[in-house]
C-alpha cells in the first residue's frame, strides 16, 4: 500500500472508533440514569479492573499489539471521559499542580477531570467529607521512606472509605537555569528528595550547597525558575510544566522507589474476587492481645499482607491489611468478633503487590 492508502485506512478506522464511543457513551448514559435512581456511585472501581482484565485476556488471546499498560492507558482515560460526562466530580490531591499525588490521581482519573490542589492531607479529608470533592487523593507508603503518619491519622479521625489503591514510580530530575553547576549556590526540593538523592549529591559535589526544603518537589521547580543561580529536585513533568531545564533525569539513589497512593470517598466497594481490604486496630494493653487477635486471621486462613504499628493520640494502633473483601464469608466472622477494635478503612481490587 502506499502512504496515502495507508492514511486512509486509518481515517477510515478512526470515523468508525468514533461512532462507537458515541454508541458506548449513549449505554453509559442509561447505566448512569439507572445509579441516579438508585443512589449508586458513578466510579466503581472493581467494575473498571474488571473491564480491564477481561480487554487484556481477550488481547493475548487475539494476539493483538496492544501492551497492557497501553490498554490500561487507552481505557482508563475512556473510563473518566465516561464519568464527567454523566457526572462530573471534582478530585482533591496533595497539591500543587505536577505533584506526584497529582500524576497519581491522572492515572485514575484522567485529564478531563477537575482537580483541586491542597496543602495538607488533612485538608483533603476534609474536604471529601463535607463533600467540597467526591474523591481524594493521598500518599499512604513510600518504598524508601515508610508509612505515610498523617494518612494514618486521617484514616483514623475520618469515616471515609479507601475504594482504590494506585502505585506509581519515583523518578527525580535535577533542573536548573544555570549552565554551569559550580555556579550553583541553593537546591530547593521536599525534604525526603534530598535524602533520596543523596548519591547524586555528593558525586557531583552538590552536598555543601544550601539545601532549602519546600512543601513540595512541584513548588521547588517554581522556585528555581524564578533564580538562574539555583536548582531544582523534582519530577520531570513539573520542570516541563514550569519551562526549566533539565540538566539529569533520574536522580534517586534507588531506582525502584515507589509511592503508593489510596483514593478516598464516602461509598463501599462491591467485592471482585481480587481484593485487599485496610484496617485500623486498637488492642487492648496486655500481654499476648496482638498475638491472640492474629490467631483469629491464620485459623481463618486469611493471609495477613501488612501490619504496622502507630501512636496516635498517645495510644498504640496497629495498620493491618489482607487479602480479601471485608464481606467476603471466611472474613465477616472474624470482623464481626473484634468489630470493638477494629476500624476497616475499605476493601478495594488489588492491583499490586506490596511496596
Amino acid at each position: 500500500m502506499t502512504l496515502e492508502e495507508l492514511r486512509e485506512k486509518i481515517d477510515t478506522i478512526d470515523d468508525t472508533l468514533l461512532q462507537l464511543f458515541n454508541e458506548r457513551m449513549e449505554y453509559v448514559h442509561q447505566v448512569g440514569e439507572l445509579k441516579n435512581n438508585t443512589g449508586a456511585p458513578i466510579y466503581r472501581p472493581e467494575r473498571e479492573q474488571a473491564i480491564l482484565n477481561r480487554l487484556k485476556a481477550q488481547n493475548k488471546i487475539s494476539g493483538g499489539k496492544l501492551t497492557d499498560g497501553a490498554i490500561d492507558a487507552l481505557f482508563l482515560e475512556l473510563f473518566a471521559v465516561a464519568r464527567n460526562l454523566e457526572l462530573p466530580e471534582a478530585v482533591a490531591f496533595l497539591g500543587p499542580e505536577a505533584s506526584f499525588t497529582h500524576q497519581a490521581a491522572e492515572s485514575k482519573f484522567g485529564a478531563m477531570s477537575t482537580y483541586l490542589p491542597m496543602g495538607s492531607i488533612q485538608g483533603i479529608f476534609r474536604e471529601v467529607q463535607k463533600g467540597t470533592t467526591k474523591f481524594g487523593v493521598i500518599p499512604i507508603e513510600n518504598s524508601s521512606n515508610g508509612i505515610v503518619s498523617d494518612t494514618i491519622h486521617c484514616l483514623d479521625e475520618y469515616s471515609l472509605k479507601i475504594v482504590a489503591e494506585v502505585v506509581i514510580d519515583i523518578h527525580l530530575a535535577f533542573a536548573t537555569k544555570c549552565e554551569n553547576i559550580k555556579e550553583i549556590k541553593k537546591i530547593y526540593s521536599r525534604d525526603i528528595a534530598f535524602g533520596q538523592c543523596r548519591d547524586f549529591l555528593e558525586d557531583l559535589g552538590l552536598e555543601e550547597v544550601e539545601h532549602i526544603p519546600v512543601e513540595s518537589t512541584a513548588k521547588a521547580a517554581k522556585l528555581a525558575m524564578k533564580d538562574e543561580y539555583a536548582a531544582a529536585i523534582c519530577p520531570a513533568v513539573a520542570a516541563k510544566i514550569n519551562n526549566l531545564p533539565i540538566l539529569f533525569d533520574n536522580i534517586e539513589d534507588n531506582s525502584n522507589n515507589r509511592t503508593r497512593f489510596f483514593i478516598i470517598s464516602n461509598f463501599e466497594n462491591q467485592p471482585s474476587g481480587n481484593d485487599k481490604t485496610s484496617m485500623l486496630v486498637k488492642l487492648l494493653n496486655k500481654p499476648g492481645s496482638l498475638v491472640e487477635f492474629l490467631n483469629d486471621f491464620e485459623e481463618a486462613n486469611i493471609n495477613l499482607t501488612k501490619i504496622k504499628s502507630h501512636i496516635v493520640g498517645g495510644e498504640s494502633i496497629f495498620f493491618i491489611e489482607f487479602n480479601g473483601h471485608k464481606d467476603d464469608a471466611h472474613i465477616k466472622p472474624i470482623l464481626e468478633k473484634h468489630r470493638d477494635v477494629i476500624k476497616v478503612l475499605g476493601s478495594y481490587v488489588k492491583e499490586t503487590e506490596d511496596i
